[in-house]
Parts: C-alpha cells; structure tokens; sequence
C-alpha cells in the first residue's frame, strides 16, 4: 500500500505536485520538492500551473540534489525571477496523470477520509479526520485530526490502515501495540521528582 502525490487542490480535478523551495544560481534555476513517485516525472506530463487553472510553466529538469528537483522555468531567466516563486504550489490537472494502480493512492484522495477505530467487539469507533499525509523518506503516515484522541499519526500500511473506502469516505485503523498509547509523563520537575541530596 503507498500513497503519491501530495497536498490538495480547489477540487478534485487537480493534484498538487509539487512546490517551489529556492533557487540555484543566477540564471533563475529553481529548486522544487517533487511530490511524484518519481521526482523527476514533474515535468514529464506537460505544464505545471501555479494554482488549480492559473499561470502555467513549462519545466526542463536539470538535476537533483538533496532530494530535490533543479529546474528551469520558461520565462524566468535571472535570480530576482526565481525567488519571487520561492513558495510556490505546483499543480497538474489530474486527467494527465496516470490512475492509481491498485492498492496505491494519491494523498488529495485519502485527506478528508474518515479515520474509524476497529473496536475490540467486531465495531469502530470514529478516530478522526485525515487532515494530512506526510512522507519524509521512511513511507507515509497519516495525520488524523479532530477525534477523541486528539491528533494521531498513523502509519499507511496495509497492517495499520486494512481498508480503504475512496468511494464511501473512509478509512480503516487496526489499533496496534503502543499505535495510540500516550506516553508516560517524565514528572512535573517538583522536589519529588529529583535525586538531589539533602544537606
């Protein structure tokens, strides 16, 4: 089970791909992280658009590093240029991109999902919202927000998260070991808690 692709759009026929998050050198090179499976498959599927439907570029990847894409715009030739993008949201129309293959989905489908708890008696219980999905490396975790728990981060798993319901709105979590446990408190740093000796 993965997820590809990140952030939302202003509807569902848009991806965000990626963003804008500096710049390299002087010629209006620009470094953008790639939200692709493939980061360099940014530019492989025609313009990239500011905002769902406005301003488009054309991108020409030139390398990467730190994981990251370096890339040339059309139409941004120098340094001043660049940085006045430095921040920017990249989006593609989503008929351009390819399906999902199964088992595999992007994260502007699964925020927003409700997250429901199997309970101990075959039931659920609600857990909360998907409120956003973050990968930095090590596979992606979903941020379930606005339940009884608070924020919980869950692995995206197919042990961790068994089902997954696009079409109903939903999301199953298996309530793993140590999953939704809150941490034990260290103290409250009163004289209790210290070991120091007593003259």
């Amino acid at each position: 089970m993965t997820a590809t692709g990140d952030g939302t759009a202003a509807n569902g026929d848009w991806l965000q791909v990626g963003v804008i998050t500096g710049v390299r050198g002087l010629k209006g090179e620009v470094r953008i992280k790639s939200f692709t499976a493939d980061p360099a498959a940014i530019a492989a599927y025609g313009p990239v658009f500011d905002r769902p439907g406005g301003r488009q570029y054309r991108l020409k990847v030139v390398g990467q590093s730190k994981g990251q894409v370096i890339a040339r715009l059309d139409g941004i030739a120098d340094r001043t240029a660049a940085e006045a993008l430095k921040g920017t949201e990249l989006f593609l129309p989503r008929q351009v991109l390819p399906e999902a293959d199964d088992d595999e989905f992007y994260h502007a489908d699964l925020i927003g999902l409700r997250a429901e708890l199997v309970a101990g008696d075959g039931g659920t219980e609600v857990l909360g919202t998907v409120g956003d999905v973050h990968d930095y490396g090590g596979g992606a975790s979903l941020e379930i927000t606005g339940g009884p728990r608070g924020t919980v981060m869950v692995p995206f798993s197919r042990v961790a998260v068994p089902e997954v319901d696009i079409d109903g709105g939903r999301l199953l979590v298996n309530p793993l070991p140590g999953l939704l446990e809150t941490p034990e408190p260290v103290g409250d740093g009163t004289d209790e808690d210290t070991n120091e000796d007593e003259d």
